[in-house]
């Protein structure tokens, strides 16, 4: 494993569309099946034992407190948008051979996704995960991408970076996995399906 690169959690987004489909709060609070969604993300995070770093918004305390309960670094931000939040994290890691870049709303990664995007940059630039030919996350980058990734802006997050690149794409089977919790009807899905 390469045990110099790390993963970061964007966790700074506005949650728009669960609020206007009749969500309340911060989504990433919301239960899911015995935690919070969050709370899920970092449990698959921290399970592979690289680094981990999360970047979320001054109002989001129960995001804080399970970091500071299990000692991960966070930063805060006001954030514009997922560039922003991305530099963010990379900045604030600028040692690390290479940042795994991971949505706070995708709880159902597992923590071998995670390890193989990791193992794999050791011999590509680019790594993510696809699945019925759709890229998934988390998407890896090496460390040569540290001047572009800490100087994105704005929403687009590194769309634009990867459309000029080859990345390398690890090719899995389990779709579930990438499925985020985007509005109040996919924590309702889960639940049931965690109870039947």
């Amino acid at each position: 494993m390469s045990r110099n690169v790390g993963i970061i959690i964007a966790a700074a987004g506005f949650a728009k569309r669960f609020r206007e489909a009749g969500g309340n709060g911060n989504k990433l609070d919301a239960r899911l099946n015995n935690c919070s969604v969050f709370a899920q993300t970092l449990r698959h995070a921290c399970a592979t034992h690289l680094a981990v770093h999360v970047v979320t918004r001054p109002e989001n305390i129960h995001i804080q407190e399970l970091c500071r309960a299990q000692q991960i670094p966070f930063t805060l931000i006001e954030s514009a948008g997922l560039g922003e939040s991305i530099a963010a994290g990379v900045s604030a890691n600028p040692h690390w051979n290479g940042w795994l870049i991971h949505l706070a709303d995708m709880p159902f990664v597992p923590p071998t996704m995670f390890v193989q995007v990791a193992d794999a940059l050791a011999l590509h630039e680019l790594v993510r995960p696809r699945v019925n030919a759709q890229p998934g996350h988390p998407v890896g980058f090496a460390h040569r991408w540290y001047d572009k990734l800490s100087r994105l802006t704005g929403d687009n997050g590194a769309r634009e970076l990867l459309r000029a690149e080859a990345v390398h794409f690890i090719e899995i089977e389990d779709g579930d996995s990438q499925c985020d919790i985007d509005l109040p009807s996919h924590l309702d899905q889960e639940n049931k399906h965690a109870a039947s």
